[in-house]
């Protein structure tokens, strides 16, 4: 089973993960290195995203503190795992970097209050929210088409608890561009914590298991230098938050040909024999309790070297309502 609206829906599944732990988990071989991580959560029915939410950010940008949180959405379909490939989108020459912390929804949020909010929180994770600052910016309309291009949310590498992460409100972030730190803040500059922005959202849409929330990003965005510094292929970017592990990923160039996503690379099919476990930042496998798996683990494997993507084929007759020369892309795993 994934991480999923459907895992979170249940308490009994993470309940069973904690049993589970405390009788096998220090048996729980090491994952190896070499195996590609997938996203800690699948298939999310919304990411929802905080803008300007870091008082030294605000400062950078030159802009006012906010009276209220400044609310945007990404779309599902750039979510990555934590260290595949960042694909620079076509024309792009405007790309961005944001260590952000993500929380997931855990119990269904309606007009919930600030001191109720935290109780449908399930867990958080790391999340760099790639922008394209001229798509963002320059094009009109929201920013939500400078923040959806393919892989620009990597997450990950896992999903920690609450009880895991006590003190997230004071949890140091980072980020480096080929080696060099940009980005070197702390969760406690956000204006508004965990638990207003919960009840915030909640005033506007109902939040479901699995929901993703990223709650901004501290100072040195490569916008914020003069001049501005962006992304292009061949850059390694590198990112983590105290508690909750590390990502990475290598800039590559948007092919010329249509990339067709591979959904399942980004969420492999299920492996009931295997169940993923945190340990400090280290992420394990053993096989699962029982015939039908625990169900509840913090990543998913695929075989090394497997592509994320593959330039989609010309040879076949396209579809109808198709463009000649290009392969439909298939059903995505981050849609119902």
């Amino acid at each position: 089973m994934d991480w999923s609206e459907h895992f979170f829906s249940d308490p009994g599944h993470m309940d069973r993960l904690r049993e589970w732990l405390e009788q096998e988990g220090e048996s729980a071989p090491e994952i190896d290195s070499s195996q590609r991580l997938a996203p800690c959560v699948a298939r999310p029915g919304k990411i929802i995203c905080i803008g300007l939410n870091y008082s030294d950010h605000a400062k950078e940008a030159g802009q006012d503190i906010p009276d209220e949180p400044i609310i945007f959405f990404k779309a599902t379909t750039a979510i990555a795992g934590p260290n595949d490939p960042l694909i620079i989108p076509r024309g792009s020459e405007k790309t961005d970097w944001e260590v952000e912390l993500a929380f997931v929804i855990g119990k269904r949020a309606n007009y919930v209050s600030k001191e109720e909010a935290l109780h449908h929180v399930a867990g958080y994770l790391l999340h760099n929210d790639y922008s394209e600052r001229a798509f963002q910016i320059e094009r009109g309309g929201q920013w939500v088409k400078g923040k959806s291009c393919d892989s620009f949310a990597p997450i990950g590498p896992f999903v920690a608890t609450p009880e895991e992460v006590p003190e997230i409100d004071h949890a140091g972030m980072w980020l480096k561009v080929n080696g060099e730190t940009k980005q070197n803040g702390n969760t406690d500059k956000m204006i508004f914590d965990i638990a207003t922005l919960v009840s915030y959202l909640s005033e506007f849409m109902t939040l479901m298991p699995g929901d993703i929330v990223s709650t901004g990003t501290p100072p040195g965005v490569g916008l914020g230098f003069t001049p501005p510094q962006y992304l292009k292929p061949g850059d390694v970017v590198e990112l983590g938050i105290e508690g909750l592990g590390e990502s990475r990923q290598e800039a590559i160039a948007c092919p010329n040909k249509r990339i067709v996503l591979q959904p399942e690379l980004l969420f492999p099919p299920r492996r009931p024999e295997a169940t993923f476990r945190r340990k400090g930042t280290t992420l394990e496998t053993t096989p699962a309790p029982d015939s039908t798996g625990l169900g509840a683990r913090a990543n998913r494997v695929c075989r090394t070297g497997a592509p994320l993507i593959r330039e989609a084929t010309s040879s076949a007759a396209p579809p109808e309502g198709e463009h000649a020369g290009e392969e439909p892309l298939p059903h995505h795993p981050s849609r119902y």
